[in-house]
């Protein structure tokens, strides 16, 4: 499934201009390198997780999970903590690789059931940051009511017209107990990508 953390951080930026009659004016951009740490809301409307599965080795299907809630904290451009948590009604494919006899409403229902997600028993998802080291984040994702250890990795902070930080999680939804009975299962690759991307507001 492609699925697009929790983060800290503020950063200073000063803009220069230096100008006179023989050049142009020239523009410099200064951040302050120690950071201030700051913690953010996630913005529910902005962020989201982007999800990929593997059928078959041959074709993938994907698409978006809503973020209900969360908090991230960061220092300057790196993140130093944070937790989020996923709305598993939210669910909605995005690919193309579906037929009138298997629509996508067909996968929402069987990633939905109780052998899959069991979104009507465990409706929510979790993660929680518990060590920050570089762009790497270890933390415990809840999913079906079982919790593990579990690593976003590529973890970048974009604080360009506000604060985003995003990473990338791959778990094995046999941890979590999500798997079909005897041989449908086998179809469906164990390991499940996730994009995650937090937009913080304060």
């Amino acid at each position: 499934m492609k699925i697009k953390l929790l983060l800290s951080g503020a950063v200073l930026a000063a803009i220069m201009f230096s100008c006179n009659s023989e050049k142009p004016a020239e523009t410099a951009t200064a951040v302050d390198s120690l950071g201030t740490e700051a913690t953010y809301a996630v913005d529910s409307a902005a962020s989201n997780i982007f999800w990929e599965g593997q059928m078959l080795k041959m074709h993938k299907h994907f698409g978006d999970l809503t973020i209900s809630e969360g908090s991230f904290t960061v220092k300057g451009l790196q993140v130093t903590g944070g937790t989020f948590t996923a709305d598993m009604k939210s669910i909605v494919p995005t690919d193309s690789n579906y037929s009138k006899e298997h629509p996508k409403g067909y996968l929402v229902g069987h990633l939905s059931n109780a052998d899959f997600f069991a979104v009507d028993s465990f409706p929510t998802a979790s993660f929680v940051i518990k060590s920050v080291s570089g762009n790497t984040a270890t933390g415990d994702l809840t999913l079906r009511g079982k919790t593990n250890s579990e690593t976003v990795t590529d973890i970048v902070v974009d604080t360009v017209g506000g604060v985003k930080a995003t990473g990338k999680l791959v778990f094995n939804r046999q941890k979590y107990g999500a798997a079909y009975k005897a041989a449908n299962d086998m179809v469906l690759s164990d390991d499940i990508k996730l994009d995650i991307t937090l937009v913080g507001k304060k």
